[in-house]
Protein backbone atom coordinates (compact mmCIF):
# COMPACT_ATOMS: atom_id res chain seq x y z
CA UNK A 1 0.00 0.00 0.00
CA UNK A 2 2.89 2.33 0.09
CA UNK A 3 3.01 4.99 -2.16
CA UNK A 4 -0.98 4.77 -3.02
CA UNK A 5 -3.40 7.16 -2.49
CA UNK A 6 -7.13 6.17 -1.80
CA UNK A 7 -9.40 8.47 -1.23
CA UNK A 8 -13.35 8.47 -0.53
CA UNK A 9 -15.12 9.75 -3.59
CA UNK A 10 -18.97 10.12 -2.54
CA UNK A 11 -21.51 7.37 -1.47
CA UNK A 12 -24.27 5.84 -3.43
CA UNK A 13 -27.70 5.82 -2.73
CA UNK A 14 -27.71 2.72 -1.07
CA UNK A 15 -24.55 3.60 1.13
CA UNK A 16 -22.01 2.43 -0.66
CA UNK A 17 -18.99 4.18 -0.74
CA UNK A 18 -16.79 4.92 -3.81
CA UNK A 19 -13.64 5.54 -3.82
CA UNK A 20 -10.61 7.20 -6.06
CA UNK A 21 -7.33 5.22 -6.49
CA UNK A 22 -4.51 7.20 -7.30
CA UNK A 23 -1.34 5.38 -9.34
CA UNK A 24 1.91 7.17 -9.63
CA UNK A 25 5.33 6.02 -11.99
CA UNK A 26 7.58 9.19 -12.26
CA UNK A 27 5.46 11.77 -14.19
CA UNK A 28 3.08 9.76 -14.69
CA UNK A 29 0.28 9.65 -12.80
CA UNK A 30 -3.82 8.24 -12.88
CA UNK A 31 -6.84 8.09 -11.05
CA UNK A 32 -9.29 5.21 -11.20
CA UNK A 33 -12.67 5.08 -9.16
CA UNK A 34 -14.71 2.09 -7.68
CA UNK A 35 -17.55 3.54 -9.41
CA UNK A 36 -17.94 1.77 -12.77
CA UNK A 37 -13.69 1.20 -12.92
CA UNK A 38 -13.72 4.47 -14.31
CA UNK A 39 -10.42 6.07 -15.57
CA UNK A 40 -11.01 9.68 -13.87
CA UNK A 41 -7.17 11.07 -14.81
CA UNK A 42 -4.38 10.57 -16.50
CA UNK A 43 -1.33 12.43 -16.40
CA UNK A 44 1.71 12.35 -18.69
CA UNK A 45 3.57 15.18 -20.00
CA UNK A 46 3.72 17.03 -22.87
CA UNK A 47 7.04 18.30 -25.00
CA UNK A 48 7.94 21.31 -22.74
CA UNK A 49 7.50 18.44 -19.73
CA UNK A 50 4.64 20.29 -18.45
CA UNK A 51 2.07 17.73 -16.74
CA UNK A 52 -1.11 17.33 -19.01
CA UNK A 53 -4.50 15.35 -17.96
CA UNK A 54 -4.93 13.89 -21.09
CA UNK A 55 -8.65 12.24 -20.17
CA UNK A 56 -12.16 13.90 -19.91
CA UNK A 57 -13.66 13.29 -16.21
CA UNK A 58 -15.77 14.70 -13.67
CA UNK A 59 -15.16 16.20 -9.88
CA UNK A 60 -18.72 14.45 -8.38
CA UNK A 61 -19.76 11.11 -7.86
CA UNK A 62 -23.37 12.53 -8.75
CA UNK A 63 -21.88 13.61 -12.39
CA UNK A 64 -20.47 10.10 -13.20
CA UNK A 65 -23.91 8.88 -11.92
CA UNK A 66 -26.30 11.29 -14.18
CA UNK A 67 -24.15 10.98 -17.59
CA UNK A 68 -24.66 8.97 -20.49
CA UNK A 69 -21.40 8.99 -22.33
CA UNK A 70 -19.83 6.31 -20.35
CA UNK A 71 -16.82 8.69 -19.64
CA UNK A 72 -13.76 6.59 -18.42
CA UNK A 73 -15.89 3.53 -17.41
CA UNK A 74 -15.10 -0.47 -17.97
CA UNK A 75 -18.60 -1.71 -19.60
CA UNK A 76 -19.57 -5.16 -20.41
CA UNK A 77 -20.82 -7.74 -20.40
CA UNK A 78 -20.76 -6.43 -23.57
CA UNK A 79 -19.43 -3.44 -24.90
CA UNK A 80 -20.97 -1.54 -27.78
CA UNK A 81 -23.81 -2.77 -29.43
CA UNK A 82 -26.28 -5.77 -29.58
CA UNK A 83 -29.28 -5.58 -31.98
CA UNK A 84 -32.40 -6.15 -31.19
CA UNK A 85 -31.27 -6.74 -27.96
CA UNK A 86 -31.18 -10.13 -28.21
CA UNK A 87 -29.33 -13.09 -28.83
CA UNK A 88 -29.37 -17.25 -29.33
CA UNK A 89 -27.10 -19.41 -27.45
CA UNK A 90 -27.18 -23.28 -27.52
CA UNK A 91 -30.91 -23.39 -28.77
CA UNK A 92 -32.16 -20.76 -25.99
CA UNK A 93 -32.66 -17.06 -26.84
CA UNK A 94 -31.64 -14.46 -24.02
CA UNK A 95 -33.66 -11.12 -24.13
CA UNK A 96 -31.76 -8.26 -23.06
CA UNK A 97 -32.53 -5.15 -21.83
CA UNK A 98 -32.58 -2.32 -24.16
CA UNK A 99 -31.31 1.38 -23.51
CA UNK A 100 -30.75 2.21 -27.00
CA UNK A 101 -33.86 2.39 -28.69
CA UNK A 102 -34.50 -0.75 -29.65
CA UNK A 103 -31.05 -1.95 -29.16
CA UNK A 104 -28.71 -2.87 -26.33
CA UNK A 105 -25.29 -0.92 -25.56
CA UNK A 106 -22.68 -1.72 -23.15
CA UNK A 107 -23.81 -3.71 -21.21
CA UNK A 108 -27.49 -2.13 -20.56
CA UNK A 109 -29.38 -0.15 -18.66
CA UNK A 110 -27.24 -0.76 -15.30
CA UNK A 111 -24.04 -2.44 -17.10
CA UNK A 112 -20.54 -2.43 -15.02
CA UNK A 113 -20.18 1.27 -15.71
CA UNK A 114 -23.01 1.96 -13.28
CA UNK A 115 -22.15 -0.99 -10.42
CA UNK A 116 -19.15 -0.24 -7.47
CA UNK A 117 -16.41 -2.40 -8.10
CA UNK A 118 -14.37 -4.11 -5.28
CA UNK A 119 -10.64 -3.16 -4.49
CA UNK A 120 -8.86 -6.45 -4.76
CA UNK A 121 -5.34 -5.35 -4.60
CA UNK A 122 -3.68 -2.00 -5.11
CA UNK A 123 0.18 -1.15 -4.91
CA UNK A 124 1.76 2.10 -5.90
CA UNK A 125 1.42 1.58 -9.45
CA UNK A 126 -1.32 -1.24 -9.99
CA UNK A 127 -4.95 -1.48 -8.91
CA UNK A 128 -7.04 -4.82 -9.30
CA UNK A 129 -10.42 -4.28 -9.42
CA UNK A 130 -13.48 -7.22 -9.25
CA UNK A 131 -17.02 -7.71 -9.94
CA UNK A 132 -19.60 -10.34 -9.69
CA UNK A 133 -22.31 -10.40 -11.95
CA UNK A 134 -24.97 -12.75 -11.22
CA UNK A 135 -26.71 -15.18 -13.43
CA UNK A 136 -29.66 -13.38 -15.68
CA UNK A 137 -28.30 -9.83 -14.55
CA UNK A 138 -29.35 -7.70 -17.88
CA UNK A 139 -30.33 -10.78 -19.49
CA UNK A 140 -27.20 -12.45 -19.55
CA UNK A 141 -26.62 -16.37 -18.51
CA UNK A 142 -24.25 -17.27 -16.55
CA UNK A 143 -22.83 -15.95 -12.93
CA UNK A 144 -19.58 -14.08 -14.31
CA UNK A 145 -16.92 -13.07 -12.18
CA UNK A 146 -14.49 -10.34 -13.27
CA UNK A 147 -10.76 -8.66 -12.70
CA UNK A 148 -9.55 -6.18 -14.07
CA UNK A 149 -5.87 -4.79 -13.43
CA UNK A 150 -4.49 -1.23 -14.05
CA UNK A 151 -0.84 -1.53 -14.20
CA UNK A 152 0.98 1.71 -14.53
CA UNK A 153 4.84 2.42 -16.15
CA UNK A 154 6.22 5.66 -16.80
CA UNK A 155 4.52 6.71 -19.74
CA UNK A 156 2.06 3.60 -19.82
CA UNK A 157 -1.00 2.28 -18.87
CA UNK A 158 -2.19 -1.69 -19.14
CA UNK A 159 -5.66 -3.13 -18.46
CA UNK A 160 -5.39 -6.69 -17.94
CA UNK A 161 -9.24 -8.26 -18.14
CA UNK A 162 -10.40 -11.49 -16.76
CA UNK A 163 -13.39 -13.29 -16.29
CA UNK A 164 -14.72 -16.54 -15.83
CA UNK A 165 -18.94 -17.55 -16.40
CA UNK A 166 -20.75 -20.72 -14.60
CA UNK A 167 -22.54 -20.79 -17.84
CA UNK A 168 -21.61 -20.60 -21.55
CA UNK A 169 -22.39 -16.83 -22.20
CA UNK A 170 -21.09 -13.43 -23.55
CA UNK A 171 -18.44 -11.55 -23.22
CA UNK A 172 -16.93 -8.56 -24.19
CA UNK A 173 -15.23 -5.91 -21.95
CA UNK A 174 -13.47 -2.40 -23.11
CA UNK A 175 -13.00 0.64 -21.76
CA UNK A 176 -14.88 4.00 -22.57
CA UNK A 177 -12.07 6.48 -22.02
CA UNK A 178 -12.19 9.83 -23.73
CA UNK A 179 -9.21 11.17 -24.64
CA UNK A 180 -7.60 14.86 -25.50
CA UNK A 181 -3.90 15.00 -26.08
CA UNK A 182 -3.95 18.89 -25.54
CA UNK A 183 -5.75 18.01 -22.10
CA UNK A 184 -9.22 17.64 -21.05
CA UNK A 185 -10.28 20.93 -20.70
CA UNK A 186 -8.65 22.23 -24.16
CA UNK A 187 -11.53 21.97 -26.69
CA UNK A 188 -11.87 19.83 -29.67
CA UNK A 189 -9.37 17.73 -31.24
CA UNK A 190 -10.32 18.38 -34.85
CA UNK A 191 -6.92 19.50 -34.94
CA UNK A 192 -5.32 15.94 -33.46
CA UNK A 193 -3.90 13.52 -35.57
CA UNK A 194 -5.13 9.80 -35.92
CA UNK A 195 -3.82 6.37 -37.59
CA UNK A 196 -5.74 3.26 -37.22
CA UNK A 197 -3.92 -0.13 -38.22
CA UNK A 198 -7.17 -1.61 -40.21
CA UNK A 199 -7.22 -2.45 -43.68
CA UNK A 200 -11.52 -2.46 -43.31
CA UNK A 201 -13.75 -1.79 -41.04
CA UNK A 202 -17.69 -2.97 -40.47
CA UNK A 203 -20.35 -0.59 -41.82
CA UNK A 204 -23.23 -0.16 -39.76
CA UNK A 205 -27.02 0.49 -40.62
CA UNK A 206 -28.76 3.73 -39.11
CA UNK A 207 -28.97 2.26 -35.40
CA UNK A 208 -25.15 2.22 -35.13
CA UNK A 209 -25.71 -2.20 -35.54
CA UNK A 210 -23.39 -3.47 -38.38
CA UNK A 211 -24.81 -4.82 -41.59
CA UNK A 212 -22.56 -7.34 -41.83
CA UNK A 213 -19.98 -6.46 -44.26
CA UNK A 214 -16.62 -6.66 -44.25
CA UNK A 215 -15.51 -3.33 -46.08
CA UNK A 216 -11.93 -2.10 -47.44
CA UNK A 217 -11.40 1.64 -46.31
CA UNK A 218 -9.64 2.24 -49.49
CA UNK A 219 -10.64 4.94 -51.22
CA UNK A 220 -13.14 6.28 -48.39
CA UNK A 221 -12.47 8.98 -45.40
CA UNK A 222 -12.79 5.77 -43.60
CA UNK A 223 -8.63 5.12 -44.39
CA UNK A 224 -6.82 6.05 -41.40
CA UNK A 225 -4.03 4.10 -42.17
CA UNK A 226 -1.34 6.86 -42.74
CA UNK A 227 -2.82 9.34 -39.95
CA UNK A 228 -4.94 12.06 -41.00
CA UNK A 229 -6.56 14.97 -39.01
CA UNK A 230 -9.83 14.00 -37.05
CA UNK A 231 -11.28 16.62 -38.28
CA UNK A 232 -10.14 16.00 -41.76
CA UNK A 233 -12.97 14.27 -43.18
CA UNK A 234 -15.00 14.09 -40.28
CA UNK A 235 -18.13 15.86 -41.20
CA UNK A 236 -17.29 14.49 -45.28
CA UNK A 237 -20.72 13.63 -46.97
CA UNK A 238 -20.13 9.84 -46.76
CA UNK A 239 -22.75 7.82 -45.83
CA UNK A 240 -21.66 5.95 -42.90
CA UNK A 241 -20.35 9.30 -41.35
CA UNK A 242 -23.24 11.05 -42.36
CA UNK A 243 -25.63 8.01 -40.16
CA UNK A 244 -23.33 8.46 -36.99
CA UNK A 245 -22.32 12.04 -37.16
CA UNK A 246 -18.67 11.50 -37.33
CA UNK A 247 -16.16 8.30 -36.78
CA UNK A 248 -18.37 5.87 -34.27
CA UNK A 249 -17.23 2.64 -36.74
CA UNK A 250 -15.46 -0.22 -35.46
CA UNK A 251 -11.78 -1.14 -37.27
CA UNK A 252 -10.82 -4.37 -38.28
CA UNK A 253 -7.87 -4.43 -36.72
CA UNK A 254 -4.59 -6.10 -38.91
CA UNK A 255 -3.23 -8.21 -36.58
CA UNK A 256 0.04 -10.00 -37.45
CA UNK A 257 1.34 -11.13 -34.15
CA UNK A 258 0.75 -13.09 -30.98
CA UNK A 259 0.13 -10.73 -28.13
CA UNK A 260 -1.01 -7.39 -27.92
CA UNK A 261 -0.31 -5.77 -31.29
CA UNK A 262 -0.47 -1.80 -32.58
CA UNK A 263 -3.84 -0.74 -33.22
CA UNK A 264 -3.92 2.75 -33.22
CA UNK A 265 -2.05 6.05 -32.73
CA UNK A 266 -2.85 9.24 -32.51
CA UNK A 267 -0.91 12.49 -32.32
CA UNK A 268 -0.63 16.28 -31.28
CA UNK A 269 1.56 18.54 -32.93
CA UNK A 270 0.25 21.32 -30.56
CA UNK A 271 1.56 19.32 -27.00
CA UNK A 272 3.56 17.25 -28.80
CA UNK A 273 1.56 13.99 -26.66
CA UNK A 274 1.81 10.68 -28.79
CA UNK A 275 -0.94 8.31 -27.85
CA UNK A 276 -0.38 4.38 -29.18
CA UNK A 277 -2.64 1.25 -28.57
CA UNK A 278 -1.62 -1.81 -28.31
CA UNK A 279 -4.65 -4.96 -27.73
CA UNK A 280 -4.76 -8.16 -27.99
CA UNK A 281 -8.78 -8.09 -29.48
CA UNK A 282 -9.66 -8.03 -32.94
CA UNK A 283 -11.53 -4.78 -33.20
CA UNK A 284 -11.47 -0.97 -32.29
CA UNK A 285 -13.90 1.31 -31.84
CA UNK A 286 -12.77 4.73 -32.89
CA UNK A 287 -15.90 7.25 -31.43
CA UNK A 288 -14.61 11.12 -31.98
CA UNK A 289 -16.77 12.23 -29.33
CA UNK A 290 -20.07 13.47 -31.91
CA UNK A 291 -22.90 13.58 -28.97
CA UNK A 292 -20.83 14.54 -26.33
CA UNK A 293 -23.19 17.72 -25.92
CA UNK A 294 -25.42 17.67 -23.03
CA UNK A 295 -22.15 16.22 -20.02
CA UNK A 296 -22.10 17.86 -16.93
CA UNK A 297 -19.52 20.36 -16.40
CA UNK A 298 -16.43 18.43 -16.39
CA UNK A 299 -13.20 18.71 -13.95
CA UNK A 300 -12.51 22.17 -13.01
CA UNK A 301 -14.81 23.19 -14.59
CA UNK A 302 -14.08 22.38 -18.00
CA UNK A 303 -17.14 23.01 -20.54
CA UNK A 304 -17.37 19.65 -22.07
CA UNK A 305 -18.97 19.75 -25.96
CA UNK A 306 -19.11 17.81 -29.35
CA UNK A 307 -15.73 16.25 -30.14
CA UNK A 308 -13.92 17.23 -27.05
CA UNK A 309 -12.58 13.73 -26.85
CA UNK A 310 -11.81 11.01 -29.15
CA UNK A 311 -12.24 6.89 -27.34
CA UNK A 312 -10.39 3.87 -28.99
CA UNK A 313 -12.29 1.27 -27.40
CA UNK A 314 -10.73 -2.21 -28.13
CA UNK A 315 -13.61 -5.27 -28.65
CA UNK A 316 -14.67 -7.55 -30.47
CA UNK A 317 -16.86 -6.75 -33.26
CA UNK A 318 -20.08 -5.05 -32.49
CA UNK A 319 -23.17 -7.33 -32.65
CA UNK A 320 -21.41 -10.50 -33.16
CA UNK A 321 -23.80 -12.55 -32.02
CA UNK A 322 -25.82 -12.00 -35.36
CA UNK A 323 -22.90 -12.28 -37.36
CA UNK A 324 -21.26 -16.10 -37.99
CA UNK A 325 -18.05 -14.07 -40.08
CA UNK A 326 -17.19 -12.00 -37.17
CA UNK A 327 -14.88 -12.92 -34.66
CA UNK A 328 -17.34 -14.88 -31.42
CA UNK A 329 -17.60 -12.87 -28.06
CA UNK A 330 -18.84 -16.75 -26.66
CA UNK A 331 -17.09 -17.44 -23.29
CA UNK A 332 -17.37 -21.11 -22.68
CA UNK A 333 -18.57 -22.03 -19.26
CA UNK A 334 -15.27 -22.62 -16.84
CA UNK A 335 -13.14 -21.36 -19.55
CA UNK A 336 -11.09 -18.06 -19.25
CA UNK A 337 -11.47 -14.81 -20.97
CA UNK A 338 -8.21 -12.71 -21.16
CA UNK A 339 -7.17 -9.67 -23.35
CA UNK A 340 -4.90 -7.02 -22.27
CA UNK A 341 -4.95 -3.19 -24.20
CA UNK A 342 -2.10 -0.79 -23.14
CA UNK A 343 -1.66 2.81 -23.86
CA UNK A 344 1.38 4.10 -24.71
CA UNK A 345 2.38 7.79 -24.28
CA UNK A 346 5.72 9.60 -25.89
CA UNK A 347 6.52 13.15 -26.60
CA UNK A 348 6.66 13.71 -30.90
CA UNK A 349 8.96 16.28 -31.76
CA UNK A 350 7.92 19.59 -33.67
Amino acid sequence: MEGTNIRPFGVMPDGQTVEEVVLRQGETSCSILTYGGALRSLVVPDREGKPVDVLLGFDRLEDYRKQDKFLGALVGRYANRIGDSRFSLGGTTYTLRANDGKNHLHGGPEGFDKQVWRVERVTNNSLTLGLFSPDGQEGYPGDLEVRVTYTLAPGELTLDYRAQSSRDTLCNLTNHAYFNLNGHQSGAVEGQFMQIFADSYTPTDGGSIPTGEIARVEGTPMDLRSGVLIGAHVEAPFPQLTLAGGYDHNWVLSQAEEGPALAARAWSEESGIQLETYTTMPGLQFYSGNYLDGCPTGKGGAPYAKRWGFCLETQFFPDSPHHSNFPSALLKAGEGYRHQTTYRFSVKES
